[in-house]
């Protein structure tokens, strides 16, 4: 049986208070623009990001939360939290990998439909894998756009220094934060559902236009309550 609307409200509402409470403790949410790997970064987490202009309208106030991620889910996995927001971040000339990053190929073929780029730098975005060292230059202009629209969106992050696997709590976390989070259902009433102007609604993925989140995976499932607790229980362990 699906969550009421009530309770998800309930549900997301208290998901922000946790939030809030690790906001004071991390010191702040930060920007990709201004991080770097000299920074006091834990080895592994679950990152929170917002966007400037997505504002929470039912739950609250305040931005929403507009992608959550972890990585290292995989057994074996070295992948660092850091490492992952540089991905998510760029090169230091303002370009980028978006083969390498899902977010980042997301945001980037969403500009290209909003914003109608349809030279070389958009002919190949969605070929996956590697790519010839010609197609990746060409690919700078758009690489650059999508590396300042995500630099400019704060977020939180949490650490949670678990080994890395699929049962981890990492894993766990992300993927209930993103049921929580999700509108995809078009059976319940949206809940701080995208501004008008949100970029994700050019996207190219229906999950991402649907769920008002810069997520794939998880947007249709149901939340287990029970995540709650394992998140605070890490917020907590944060020295303030």
């Amino acid at each position: 049986m699906n969550h009421s609307f009530e309770e998800r409200l309930a549900a997301i509402r208290e998901f922000y208070e946790i939030l809030d409470e690790l906001e004071k403790r991390v010191g702040g949410r930060r920007k990709l623009a201004q991080c770097d790997g000299r920074m006091h970064w834990p080895a592994r987490g679950v990152y929170f990001f917002f966007e400037p202009g997505e504002i929470r309208t039912t739950s609250g106030d305040g931005l929403r939360v507009v992608r959550v991620g972890t990585h290292a889910l995989k057994e074996g996995s070295k992948s660092t939290l850091w490492k992952r927001l540089r991905q998510h971040k760029g090169q230091g000339n303002g370009g980028g990998n978006h083969r390498g990053s899902v977010f980042r190929h997301h945001v980037g073929a969403a500009l290209i439909d909003r914003d109608g780029w349809s030279g070389p730098e958009a002919k190949n975005w969605h070929i996956s894998g590697s790519a010839p060292r010609d197609i990746r230059q060409a690919e700078v202009p758009l690489e650059r756009a999508v590396s300042k629209y995500i630099c400019e969106m704060p977020f939180l992050w949490v650490e949670i220094n678990d080994e890395p696997g699929p049962g981890s709590d990492r894993g766990f976390l992300e993927r209930n934060a993103i049921a929580l989070l999700s509108n995809f259902d078009s059976g319940i009433a949206s809940i701080d559902p995208a501004s008008d102007k949100w970029l994700g609604t050019w996207a190219s993925s229906k999950e991402i236009q649907r769920s008002h989140l810069w997520n794939v995976n998880h947007v249709g499932e149901r939340y287990d309550r029970s995540f709650f607790h394992i998140l605070h229980v890490h917020v907590t362990r944060i020295r303030d």
